[in-house]
């Protein structure tokens, strides 16, 4: 499992990735738009957001191992994973 230093270290090396505390946590945007927030050390993992429902929708099914949701999030395009390295082999 990938650590914070290597989710930092990925992110940051994403052309325009500015890093920015977002919920107390540390979080990555473009152009002022957020695209990943560390979760906090109590919830683990990672917050992605996604395009659009449907993107959400075929990441749960497509691998519901390496990406999950909570109720908190319903509605919203956004999956929780447990590792940056499912979202490096998704993105190629």
């Amino acid at each position: 499992m990938a650590t914070e230093d290597d989710v930092r270290a990925i992110a940051l090396s994403l052309p325009g990735t500015t890093e920015e505390q977002w919920y107390q946590t540390p979080g990555y945007k473009v152009a002022g738009k957020g695209f990943l927030r560390v979760r906090t050390e109590a919830e683990g993992g990672l917050v992605v957001f996604v395009s659009d429902l449907g993107e959400k929708e075929a990441l749960l099914t497509g691998n519901p191992d390496a990406f999950f949701t909570t109720p908190h999030y319903d509605g919203y395009p956004v999956v929780l994973t447990w590792t940056i390295l499912i979202m490096m082999s998704c993105a190629s």
